[in-house]
């Protein structure tokens, strides 16, 4: 009977450690966007720009946007990891760009910005979808990093923050404006594709933030 118990066990353990493995060897449904060492695929627009050092991406000067070219995102899962360098300092993610933007004033108007602002209202303060939908919680943490996730789906756009959910909004309730907006100023109302570019934003010589994980995971699972 010894041999018989010592066996099951041993198949047991055999059987343990195999599915461990074959977990730890799955493949991440997250794409990341940023190496950690190059600004390979993405493309600066306006004034500062970003620094790469350390495996982060460091802001400098603004307004500025750095947008990634290789794609536009649908319907996913947008993750960001980042920690701001100063309690105002300022800085966003913009999603939904429509085109190719010539200007950072561009994404602005044919795009949303979930913010980075920990000294900002609930209007316009961290996760909020900037002048569109309030931040209803203020989960994250200045001067420490924070995880941002902020996910599109359809027109719906919602954003957490250390996994607490802040913002969420249906861009599904804007109608066409008559006239074009351009230039400096808060965002068009209008609305937005449901497919687009994202960039991150320099804003301000007196404002430093840092980046070190920037990726994507599609809501469809890849096959």
């Amino acid at each position: 009977m010894i041999p018989r118990v010592w066996n099951a066990a041993a198949i047991l353990s055999l059987t343990l450690v195999s599915s461990m493995t074959v977990f730890a060897d799955a493949p991440s449904d997250w794409k990341p966007l940023f190496d950690g060492k190059s600004l390979n695929g993405w493309e600066h627009v306006g004034p500062g720009r970003f620094v790469v050092e350390d495996g982060q991406l460091r802001t400098e000067g603004g307004m500025g946007l750095l947008w990634f070219a290789r794609e536009k995102l649908g319907d996913c899962v947008i993750r960001v990891t980042y920690k701001t360098g100063t309690a105002r300092s300022n800085s966003g993610v913009y999603i939904r760009i429509a085109d190719k933007p010539s200007d950072p004033w561009y994404a602005v108007h044919h795009g949303f910005e979930v913010q980075i602002a920990d000294g900002g209202k609930s209007a316009r303060g961290t996760g909020s979808i900037y002048t569109f939908a309030d931040a209803k919680s203020q989960p994250g943490k200045p001067l420490e990093w924070n995880t941002l996730e902020i996910t599109l789906k359809g027109n719906r756009v919602s954003t957490a923050i250390n996994g607490t959910p802040v913002a969420d909004f249906d861009a599904g309730e804007l109608k066409p404006q008559a006239t074009e907006t351009n230039g400096e100023g808060d965002p068009a109302r209008g609305p937005r594709p449901e497919k687009g570019y994202i960039g991150l934003q320099n804003h301000d010589k007196d404002s430093t933030v840092f980046f070190k994980d920037v990726s994507v995971r599609p809501l469809t699972p890849t096959k």
